[in-house]
């Protein structure tokens, strides 16, 4: 049987469990409001390494030993590991992970790619195809202003609209039988491409694209936002949130009190200075592990759309003068 339902949306029949997850992050996100949640908050974001690039895949690695002893299994049990963050040929992610010895499907979706490594995690379960997967991304600040933007030694001025990557991993194990958060649905976006070419306005730049997925969401399900608990995005921050809820409501769709950004949720932004928010690949990771998973299971919460976000340039191609396509990612998860 088809496990599809309208045009874009994929329906699990045996839902895929969230057998265990952990969230690792940096100095900066433990000393914002949800610091108290974490597995790990490293002292500095050095994480013992002699580089950013190798802090970045001590904490991937970090991220999964943690994910793996919470669900009581070791390397072997895992069948494939679907992992990815934001720097060239996603070396923090190949570095981190090449001595656990799991078959690898290495991904770029730049901040959306926890919720298209959990979406694959869940077909592979689903279909039959593996028992237990690893869902995993990074991001660390200052090796993404480094490969992104300047060096940190340049002292380059932020614009409002800019955002603070997160420096933090998340990993989740998507297990095909146990107790935990299920996955229900996920809808995997489309490229959506309006033009934007300000590299300091990433908001705008995704939020297109999180109101077409939402939008599909709504119409393949027969849903309405008001039928779910929490709607999370990850990461539009203040700028991308505001468009996004303006673009949906063209749509006939009203976000309300039960939604929020990942961008948002991880900083103070009255004390942090972080401008708009929080974005990076493992901003929405860290929040969904360290946050959202764990309120979902103490009940607080019991139907949440995760919608990951994320811009597809990279630094050739803004220097080119290409805009900056987008993608999103949304993932049903629910303790029903």
């Amino acid at each position: 049987m088809l496990k599809r339902i309208g045009k874009s949306t994929i329906v699990f029949n045996n839902l895929p469990i969230i057998k265990g997850f952990s969230s690792v992050v940096g100095k900066k996100e433990g000393d914002g409001p949800l610091g108290g949640c974490f597995d790990f908050v490293s002292p500095d974001d050095t994480f013992g390494q002699t580089t950013f690039e190798k802090a970045e895949s001590a904490m991937i690695k970090d991220a999964v030993n943690i994910a793996l002893n919470k669900a009581g299994y070791l390397p072997k049990d895992i069948n494939y590991i679907f992992a990815g963050d934001l720097l060239n040929q996603c070396i923090g992610s190949n570095y981190g992970l090449r001595e656990l010895g799991i078959q690898f499907f290495g991904l770029y979706g730049a901040c959306s790619t926890m919720s298209e490594a959990i979406s694959l995690s869940a077909m592979a379960v689903n279909g039959e195809f593996a028992k237990n997967c690893i869902a995993v991304t990074s991001s660390h600040f200052c090796s993404a202003e480094r490969q992104f933007r300047f060096p940190l030694e340049y002292g380059g001025q932020r614009t409002g609209t800019a955002q603070w990557t997160v420096t933090g991993s998340g990993a989740v194990v998507v297990s095909n039988s146990g107790k935990g958060v299920k996955i229900a649905h996920c809808t995997v976006g489309k490229i959506n491409d309006l033009g934007i070419k300000d590299v300091n306005n990433m908001g705008a730049a995704m939020a297109p694209a999180a109101a077409q997925t939402l939008s599909e969401f709504f119409i393949d399900t027969n849903t309405k936002p008001q039928n779910y608990d929490l709607i999370v995005t990850g990461d539009l921050a203040q700028t991308g949130s505001l468009l996004l809820k303006k673009l949906l409501s063209y749509e006939g769709y009203d976000l309300k009190e039960n939604y929020n950004d990942c961008g948002i949720l991880i900083y103070n932004q009255k004390e942090q200075d972080v401008h708009s928010g929080g974005s990076g690949c493992g901003c929405s990771a860290v929040v969904l592990t360290g946050h959202i998973i764990p309120r979902m299971l103490a009940g607080q919460l019991e139907n949440v759309l995760f919608i990951g976000t994320g811009a597809l340039m990279s630094p050739t191609s803004i220097l080119q003068g290409e805009s900056i396509p987008s993608i999103a990612h949304l993932v049903h998860f629910t303790t029903n």
